[in-house]
C-alpha cells in the first residue's frame, strides 16, 4: 500500500524518449518500517505489565474434525476448561496447538475466534513467530489487528542467523504490541542467549521471556528484573519457587489445569510436583504434541484425528497412560467421560485437509 512506503526521489524528471529509448526518472522505493500497532488502534490494547503478571499459561491444543479442518466447538470446550480452573492466558498456535502445521490464514483466523468468544476472560497470546521476518511481522500485525492481548516469537530456526541479526529479527516485531520472546534451542537448534535479550530491554513492549533452557537461566533473567516464564513442565515448581520464575507456559496444563493453577499459585509443595512427574515424563516421550493429543483423545475430549506428520503413541504408551490417570486420580483430568484405551483403528492420520 502507498501508506506504508516512503518514496525518495533523487532526480524527478518527466519520462521522455530519447535516441535510445525511453528514459526512466531515477527514483527509489523503500519499504517503511513494521507499522506501529501498540496503540489505542488496536483493539485490546494491552499493557505490557499486564502480561508480566500472568502466572499460569497455556499452550493450547487445537482439535480436528474428520476432514482436517479445526474443531471450534471443542476447541471452545478446552478454553472453557481452562478459563474454569483458573488459567490467565492461552497460547494460540503455538507448537501445541500445532501452528506450524496451519496456514496463516487458519492462524490468524483461530487467535481472532479466541479473542472474540473469550478474550474478556483469558489473555490471548497469538504464536506470530516465524524464521522469515517478512511473515513474523506480517503475522504480529495481523494478530494484533484481531485483537491478541500479546505476541509469542521464536528465533528464526532452520536457516539460522547471527546474533545481531537476532536482535533485528526481534526489533521489527516488538513496535506492535506486548511480544514474548521464546527459547527452545532443542527446537530451533539456536539458544538465544542474554546478550540478544539484554538489547530488547529498551522496548516498552518487550514483557518477558518463555525459557526452555533451565532454572540457572531463570534465575539470571529474575535477578535482573526480567519477566521470565518456564517452558518446562517437569521444572516449573522449582522455577517458580526458588529461581524467580514469575510461572509457567504449560503443556500439563491442557490436562490437569487445577493442579497446575495449585503448583504455580499456593506455595511450595514438593509432594504433588513429584506426584504429576510421571504424567509429564510421558507426555513427552514423544515430540510435544504427540502425547497430549493422544490423551484429550482417550478423555473423549477431542476427536482422535491426526494432522500429519504426527501420529499417536502406541498402544502400550495409551495403557500407560490409563494408569496415570488412575494414579493422580481421574477427578483432577478435564472432562467427565472416563478414560480409555483407544485402538489403533481409532485414528485417522490426515495428510491433505
Amino acid at each position: 500500500m502507498l501508506s506504508t512506503l516512503k518514496r525518495v526521489q533523487t532526480s524527478v524528471q518527466p519520462i521522455h524518449r530519447s535516441q535510445k529509448g525511453w528514459i526512466m526518472p531515477r527514483c527509489a522505493i523503500m519499504q517503511a518500517p513494521a507499522l506501529p500497532m501498540r496503540s489505542r488502534e488496536v483493539k485490546n490494547s494491552t499493557p505490557v505489565e499486564d502480561i508480566k503478571k500472568l502466572r499460569l499459561i497455556t499452550a493450547i491444543k487445537t482439535p480436528y474434525l474428520p476432514d482436517g479442518r479445526f474443531d471450534l466447538e471443542a476447541f471452545d470446550g478446552l478454553i472453557h476448561m481452562q478459563i474454569k480452573n483458573g488459567v490467565e492466558g492461552v497460547i494460540v498456535g503455538g507448537t501445541t496447538g500445532e501452528g506450524q502445521l496451519m496456514s496463516w490464514d487458519e492462524h490468524i483466523m483461530l487467535i481472532g475466534h479466541t479473542v472474540n468468544c473469550f478474550g474478556g476472560e483469558i489473555k490471548v497470546i497469538g504464536n506470530t513467530g516465524s524464521n522469515s521476518t517478512r511473515e513474523a511481522i506480517h503475522a504480529t500485525e495481523q494478530g494484533f489487528a484481531v485483537g491478541m492481548h500479546a505476541a509469542l516469537h521464536i528465533n528464526p530456526y532452520y536457516g539460522k542467523t547471527s546474533l545481531d541479526g537476532l536482535v533485528v529479527h526481534f526489533q521489527s516485531v516488538l513496535s506492535m504490541g506486548p511480544c514474548v520472546i521464546y527459547n527452545v534451542p532443542a527446537r530451533t537448534g539456536q539458544d538465544i542467549p542474554p546478550r540478544v535479550i539484554e538489547e530488547l530491554l529498551g522496548s516498552e513492549n518487550f514483557a518477558g521471556v518463555k525459557e526452555c533452557v533451565g532454572n540457572a537461566r531463570i534465575a539470571d533473567y529474575s535477578q535482573l528484573g526480567i519477566a521470565v516464564w518456564s517452558g518446562n513442565d517437569d521444572q516449573c515448581h522449582d522455577a517458580r519457587w526458588d529461581f524467580g520464575a514469575c510461572g509457567v507456559i504449560s503443556v500439563a496444563s491442557n490436562l490437569i489445569p487445577g493442579l497446575m493453577h495449585d503448583l504455580i499459585f499456593d506455595g511450595r509443595n514438593r509432594s504433588l510436583n513429584q506426584k504429576l512427574q510421571p504424567l509429564i515424563e510421558w507426555l513427552f516421550s514423544e515430540p510435544n504434541p504427540i502425547a497430549l493429543n493422544t490423551a484429550l483423545a482417550q478423555l473423549g475430549l477431542i476427536r482422535p484425528g491426526f494432522r500429519l506428520p504426527y501420529v499417536p503413541l502406541n498402544i502400550e504408551k495409551r495403557q500407560q497412560f490409563v494408569r496415570i490417570v488412575a494414579e493422580v486420580g481421574r477427578q483432577h483430568f478435564v472432562g467427565n467421560d472416563e478414560v480409555r484405551v483407544l485402538e489403533d483403528s481409532d485414528f485417522l492420520l490426515l495428510g491433505r485437509y
